[in-house]
């Protein structure tokens, strides 16, 4: 995961000193706002996650659920509507790796593809939970008047399906 230089929704964890129970993790209005503004989205009006943590010697394992009540964009109609996310939360967090000569050819694991560097003695959990919430976003999502808007713009039937019939409709009206 690539980490934006300012991050929306900062929450540094130091390894040595874990929670050893469950920890809620909570977006105040302003992080909520600017992550809105992140993932393109009307507004994200509640945004938490509850988790563990354990650690396997330098390694640790964040595991877990993000909630949050989003307002997105109907991707036919372009309405807002409500949204909740529920998501399971299974991260591993570990030591940054020695750098790579730019010509050496790496294989990565299933495992590894899910691991998520750090350098020091300390890693950014929010900005973690932030992707993790934009990786749930549908960004397909149809609102309720989904149907009422293909009505109007003519977008029924099979041959006026799918994302291609949507943009010759918009083409069509300008």
């Amino acid at each position: 995961m690539t980490m934006p230089a300012d991050p929306e929704w900062q929450r540094v964890i130091d390894i040595r000193q874990l929670p050893a129970g469950p920890c809620e993790i909570t977006a105040d209005p302003a992080e909520r706002q600017r992550l809105a503004e992140r993932f393109s989205l009307s507004a994200i009006d509640s945004l938490a996650a509850t988790v563990r943590f354990a650690a396997e010697g330098d390694r640790i394992g964040v595991t877990g659920r993000i909630r949050a009540a989003i307002i997105q964009a109907c991707a036919i109609s372009g309405e807002d509507f409500p949204v909740l996310i529920d998501e399971p939360v299974d991260l591993r967090f570990v030591p940054q790796r020695e750098a790579m000569p730019p010509d050496e050819e790496i294989e990565l694991s299933a495992e590894a593809c899910d691991e998520i560097d750090y350098d020091g003695l300390s890693f950014d959990l929010g900005e973690a939970l932030a992707q993790t919430l934009a990786l749930a976003i549908d960004p397909f999502a149809q609102g309720p008047d989904a149907d009422r808007a293909r009505v109007e713009h003519g977008l029924t039937g099979p041959e006026a399906t799918g994302p291609f019939a949507a943009l010759a409709a918009l083409k069509a009206e300008s």
